[in-house]
């Protein structure tokens, strides 16, 4: 009818509750890979000797910005 409201119903908004579960995910991640590069990048020259990575890769790695997530997860 002319003048009548339509009212959403859940139909309509029912994918909407995914992708906002998908960007909660996607900035858990980007925070979780910026707290790794933080903590990889206080390491001390030993500690990372004993895990195998140089300090150049550990720069090369703290660099990349945030959202470059090599396990694209």
């Amino acid at each position: 009818m002319k003048g009548q409201r339509e009212y959403a119903n859940e139909e309509q908004f029912s994918g909407h509750g995914h992708i906002v579960s998908d960007l909660l995910h996607k900035f858990g991640r980007w925070y979780e890979l910026h707290r790794e590069r933080e903590m990889l990048a206080s390491l001390s020259d030993e500690a990372l000797k004993d895990i195998g990575i140089s300090r150049a890769d550990v720069e090369h790695e703290t660099v990349r910005p945030f959202w470059d997530d090599p396990m694209h997860k």
